[in-house]
């Protein structure tokens, strides 16, 4: 495994691979899951997923309201392909076209707030819904 260091977008200090049951406790997906999180937490909200296979990140440090909007953005999206509008690699290819980004860009864990808003809002457009409440 190649090393990361990730600085913390909120606070400046750097992040720390760490079991994900250090901020999860029990309720940790698995034993094998890791998280980047901020060496201030948990006075620093901040953490990102790391892959299993390399345990790189998944994307760039959130605190807790731009992690929800992620949440809302990737269950939205999720909604959109599981509805049988489109099939999920479809689902993404027309987020990648609708947002003008490239395959490696189009990723909601990378995304800020206001990406994660725009997804929100595209999907709930492509399925004819209002946008959700968050």
């Amino acid at each position: 495994m190649k090393r990361v260091t990730i600085k913390c977008p909120y606070c400046g200090a750097q992040a720390i691979l760490r079991p994900a049951s250090a901020v999860y406790g029990d309720a940790a997906k698995s034993k094998e899951s890791h998280l980047y999180v901020c060496s201030r937490w948990p006075k620093c909200d901040a953490y990102v997923g790391a892959h299993k296979k390399d345990l790189s990140p998944m994307g760039t440090l959130a605190n807790g309201d731009l992690r929800h909007k992620r949440i809302l953005a990737h269950r939205t999206l999720d909604a959109l392909w599981k509805s049988g509008l489109m099939k999920k690699w479809q689902a993404y290819v027309w987020l990648q076209a609708k947002l003008g980004l490239s395959s490696r860009q189009t990723h909601i864990a990378k995304f800020s707030e206001l990406m994660c808003d725009q997804v929100i809002a595209l999907c709930a457009q492509a399925m004819g819904t209002q946008r959700p409440a968050a």
